[in-house]
C-alpha cells in the first residue's frame, strides 16, 4: 500500500539565512528567505520554523517556539522573506518545513541549518539576491 503513494521530489527550492543591513543602515541583521529557482510560480507557500538543540556548557535541552508563516505565492526565479533570525539561535539546529503547490501537486521539504553552520566561513553569494549568506 505504501508503494501506491507517490511523493514527488522537491527541486529548485532553497532556504537561505542572509546577512543584511537594517532599515536605518546602522546594524547588520539576519533574515531567512525562501528562494524559488524553479521556472514556475509556487502557490500557497506555508513555512513552519523551529529551533532545537542543547546548551554546550550545561547540556540542557533547548527548544524554541514553533512559528508558522503563510508566504502566499512566490514567482519563478524570485525570493520571499520568511522571518528574521537572531544570532543567539545559531548554536542550535534551525528547521524550516516548506509546503507549497505547483500546478495541482503539493510538495513539502524540510531544510535544517545544523548547529554552528550559520557562520562567515559558510557564506556564499545567495542566488537571485545581491547578498551573502548560508544556503540549503
Amino acid at each position: 500500500m505504501k508503494d501506491d503513494i507517490k511523493i514527488p521530489a522537491v527541486e529548485g527550492i532553497s532556504v537561505a539565512v542572509v546577512r543584511e543591513w537594517n532599515e536605518e543602515k546602522t546594524a547588520e541583521v539576519y533574515n531567512v528567505y525562501l528562494i524559488n529557482l524553479r521556472e514556475e510560480l509556487i502557490e500557497n507557500v506555508l513555512v513552519s520554523s523551529a529551533g532545537y538543540g542543547e546548551n554546550k556548557t550545561t547540556g540542557e535541552k533547548i527548544k524554541t517556539s514553533s512559528l508558522r508563516h503563510f508566504i502566499g505565492n512566490v514567482e519563478s526565479n524570485s525570493f520571499a522573506k520568511i522571518e528574521p533570525i537572531v544570532e543567539d539561535v545559531f548554536g542550535i539546529n534551525n528547521e524550516y518545513w516548506v509546503s507549497f503547490f505547483s500546478g495541482k501537486q503539493m510538495y513539502d521539504k524540510k531544510f535544517v541549518f545544523l548547529a554552528e553552520s550559520i557562520t562567515e566561513e559558510n557564506f556564499i553569494n545567495v542566488p537571485l539576491m545581491d547578498s551573502k549568506g548560508v544556503v540549503i
